[in-house]
């Protein structure tokens, strides 16, 4: 989730464009340095997460002792882009859990389906830290632990942290090994923020969906699509309908030209974050006034602290909506949906939490609660896969437009997908920060010259082959002509011995990406032939 009273972000370093030289001249002109960097949105005080802006220092402040660990590693630092994970709350015996935390974050949003296509751009590091005590401080006051995380309340949500100059200057001291930081505190349930850094968990059950949220923001970068939020900002937020609409390539029924998108019928008549503990004398009820005027409707919560279906029923209008826990939750929060396919009447209606098991007072807490309205079929379409206009509310039931109904993890967290809209915007990021081409270097081949191109493993160069259509279009080109013959080729055979130059261009091309108007999946480089073949 994004919180807009915390301003900072950190992001990556530009993306390079090489000139004539050997390798090591390549080496040196992509080394980047990260920075921690801060933009506004121009109208309002909204915290935006792009390149080449103000680098925030925190000087005179020793970066901690870090051992840092390879977790998965595509390529160099210098053309990658790299995340640390930094312990926090873990003391120096639980040295190995941090680890295995680290790792099976790295692997859960590196090898499925949310990073799994971007993931030859990526590193993932661990960088520990000893701390003094074990896990995350609570009520607002933090353990004596490296970077200060804590939760300013018992609740199951934010975590924040109280010593950013120690991990600014932790990420700093890794130069360009550290991109985008992660703070990782040794807590077995649900928490999360995100401005300089984004801090997570080390939640079985929601680790992973929260840090694939939490990286949604901070690289793409996109503000949330689920209603109640604040910050609807990027490629998959669109505000002035007689504007184009910004993923118009992707609409699954495009307008006719001149004609305004159609938007899909919904309304939210409910949206309360109650963060209320539940308990067994009194239970918690709200009231909300439906319309009448809409065919289908959804009941969407949060609770924690509850283990069993019988510790709680959830009823709206007196009907017990038959709520059921997460299998293996434990006492960790979770994400509930009730689709209801009929109508609520006009007027007022009741939700309602009671809690059964008193044993679960202290623990058990309705997060948030919320009611959805939909038109019919032929008013709200609820396929997974269609994209059109989707109406988001936010906190101050102002109306933004989403691109699916609920097919994006920055609108359900439990999902582990991106939209279409905001997967090419993660393409588009990620490829402005690196170049496709990893370096070129010369040879011989018995008495020939030879230049070979190395590139990011995408398309025929991928070790494990994907489902999206992709390929790599290589040209080779002295003075502007166009060397045919070695086309697609990574290596070409020169007919002089020094001083000539040759360009090598690269064109990647994904079915996850429409739309290159900035040309981040193209890249060239020349380079100078230097010296004869024995």
């Amino acid at each position: 989730m994004l919180f807009a009273f915390l301003a900072l972000a950190l992001i990556g370093g530009t993306k390079a464009h090489y000139h004539a030289g050997s390798l090591d001249n390549y080496l040196s002109v992509t080394d980047q340095s990260s920075k921690c960097v801060r933009q506004f949105h121009e109208e309002e005080d909204i915290p935006y997460w792009y390149p080449d802006q103000e680098t925030f220092e925190y000087s005179g402040v020793e970066p901690p002792p870090l051992e840092i660990e390879p977790l998965i590693i595509s390529g160099p630092s210098s053309n990658r882009v790299d995340f640390v994970f930094f312990s926090d709350g873990y003391l120096l015996e639980e040295r190995e859990k941090f680890i295995v935390d680290a790792l099976r974050l790295a692997e859960d949003v590196s090898k499925n389906q949310t990073f799994n296509t971007v993931q030859p751009i990526l590193n993932f590091w661990a960088a520990f830290t000893p701390s003094q005590e074990s896990g995350v401080g609570v009520g607002g006051i933090p353990k004596n632990t490296t970077y200060g995380l804590y939760r300013p309340g018992t609740e199951l949500r934010g975590v924040y942290y109280a010593k950013p100059e120690v991990a600014g200057a932790a990420c700093s001291s890794m130069g360009n090994q550290c991109d985008f930081p992660i703070l990782l505190g040794n807590d077995p349930l649900y928490g999360e923020s995100l401005a300089s850094y984004s801090v997570i968990t080390s939640s079985i059950v929601n680790g992973p969906s929260i840090l694939r949220h939490e990286l949604g923001h901070s690289i793409i970068p996109v503000g949330e699509e689920y209603d109640g939020g604040e910050v609807y900002r990027g490629v998959d937020a669109y505000h002035d309908l007689s504007e184009p609409v910004p993923w118009a390539h992707w609409l699954t029924n495009p307008p006719e030209d001149g004609q305004s998108p159609r938007v899909e019928r919904s309304v939210m008549p409910l949206q309360d974050y109650a963060w209320s503990m539940l308990n067994t004398s009194r239970p918690w009820t709200t009231e909300f006034v439906s319309s009448g005027t809409f065919s289908r409707h959804l009941v969407r919560f949060s609770l924690s602290g509850l283990l069993e279906s019988s510790d709680l029923t959830v009823e709206l209008d007196g009907v017990d909506l038959g709520w059921v826990p997460k299998e293996g939750l434990g006492v960790d929060r979770w994400h509930y949906d009730v689709y209801r396919d009929d109508a609520l009447t006009g007027g007022t209606h009741e939700v309602k939490f009671t809690l059964l098991n008193a044993d679960r007072e202290g623990i058990a807490q309705l997060c948030n609660v919320e009611i959805l309205e939909f038109g019919d079929e032929n008013e709200f379409i609820a396929t997974p896969n269609y994209y059109g206009v989707f109406p988001t509310y936010s906190v101050a039931n102002k109306t933004s437009y989403r691109p699916t109904n609920e097919d994006c993890l920055m609108r359900l967290v439990t999902t582990s997908n991106f939209c279409k809209v905001c997967l090419e915007g993660l393409w588009h990021a990620l490829l402005s920060k690196v170049s496709l081409i990893d370096g070129v270097s010369e040879g011989c081949s018995g008495k020939s010259k030879t230049l070979s191109v190395e590139l990011i493993p995408l398309a025929q160069f991928r070790q494990v082959p994907i489902e999206p259509t992709e390929s790599y279009t290589i040209t080779w080109s002295r003075d502007g002509e166009v060397i045919e013959e070695f086309t697609n080729k990574t290596t070409l055979i020169v007919d002089e011995n020094g001083g000539a130059t040759y360009r090598v261009t690269a064109k990647y091309a994904t079915t996850e990406v429409m739309v290159d108007k900035e040309g981040d999946l193209v890249d060239s480089t020349e380079y100078t032939v230097t010296g004869a073949c024995e």
